[in-house]
């Protein structure tokens, strides 16, 4: 028989904290012993062994139960408290997605020195770009790999409203659900990751450098130990709870007109993936922009230098100049402006919702 790993939980009277495990919560008895005056029995259920000890020490501990249904278990109650005192705490095992009500503000993060780093899954390089997560509606990363080569991920999913990563430097070898073999994202490309597709990080250039933006941002990530990678069906129109997968490949995407006048973008498509929750586009400067002040009325407009420099007059908070590296949000109504903008200016702008106002004055 291989290792195991089993819970010990003291109780004074064993018979009636069994009864409650068994009768009330569902456990099974696996051994009891001994037979003429039981004082331990082991109990089994919701993945999970447990040694009931008569006499035993040590606090009486806490149990999570994961169920499905909770309303239907043990009469719908919240929280029991056996008879030996273990809490016993009944959650749902997929509760619903809680997307926290936007608190809009002006952010703006900068690159280089004044940059603060933290090592985040898989020992990943986090830099955060919205510190006060707009009230905990959004996150947006700045992540490295420094050394390349084989990434330490595993098969695993989120459980998200919206998710992208754009490769800002470098390259990196993917794979994902029901998306055929992996591939590599090189700089400049874009990949919507929609709710819970399970996907893998393989393999990454040295010094790989990503953009990720996600919503809620605080969110679940699962692993999937059953689930190999790449899988045999090839269904890249799949819905994922609305969604379905894009990767945005730069070499073959076209230029159209931008928003703002001076400027032109090629669209991703994730606003038709997400069917209109969020737009990503990449801008360029194509001539003079005009001296115009713009408003907008998004939840939320993230823009991230990719290049080149400029000087942002958002009203309110002055004129400051920004370089390669440095990302802004603009709260929806705030005038704003792009003022001396370098030749070699390139913007990622995430917007969500997809559609939203644009007004100049």
């Amino acid at each position: 028989m291989g290792a195991r790993a089993q819970v010990v939980l003291p109780c004074g009277e064993l018979e009636e904290t069994l009864d409650f495990f068994t009768d009330r919560l569902g456990f099974r008895v696996d051994a009891i012993y001994p037979a003429d005056d039981p004082s331990v029995a082991v109990v089994s259920g919701y993945g999970l062994r447990v040694e009931l000890r008569r006499g035993g020490g040590g606090a009486p501990g806490v149990l999570r139960l994961v169920v499905t249904n909770p309303t239907d278990f043990a009469g719908g109650a919240s929280e029991l408290i056996a008879p030996n005192g273990t809490r016993i705490e009944i959650v749902d095992a997929d509760p619903p997605l809680v997307v926290p009500e936007v608190v809009p503000s002006f952010v703006l993060s900068e690159n280089g020195e004044r940059a603060v780093w933290g090592t985040g899954r898989a020992g990943m390089r986090y830099r955060d770009l919205v510190p006060d997560r707009q009230g905990g509606s959004f996150i947006a990363s700045h992540i490295q790999i420094p050394g390349g080569g084989p990434v330490p991920d595993y098969v695993h999913f989120h459980k998200v409203r919206f998710q992208m990563i754009y490769c800002y430097k470098g390259w990196a070898r993917l794979v994902y659900e029901d998306q055929g073999p992996p591939f590599v994202m090189q700089a400049g490309d874009c990949v919507l990751q929609p709710p819970r597709i399970r996907h893998r990080v393989l393999e990454s250039s040295p010094g790989l450098e990503v953009i990720e933006i996600g919503c809620p941002a605080n969110h679940e990530t699962f692993a999937d130990h059953d689930l190999a990678l790449p899988t045999s069906t090839l269904r890249p129109e799949r819905d994922f709870e609305g969604q379905r997968f894009v990767r945005h490949v730069a070499a073959s995407a076209t230029w159209q007109p931008f928003r703002l006048e001076g400027f032109e973008c090629r669209d991703t498509g994730i606003d038709a993936a997400t069917h209109g929750i969020a737009t990503v586009r990449v801008a360029r400067l194509r001539a003079t922009p005009a001296a115009k002040r713009y408003r907008h009325d998004a939840d939320f407009l993230f823009t991230f230098v990719l290049s080149g420099s400029l000087t942002l007059d958002a009203e309110g908070h002055g004129a400051r100049p920004l370089t390669e590296g440095t990302s802004f949000v603009l709260p929806p109504g705030n005038p704003y402006a792009f003022r001396d903008c370098s030749s070699d200016l390139e913007l990622l702008e995430v917007a969500l919702p997809a559609a939203f106002e644009t007004v100049s004055r």
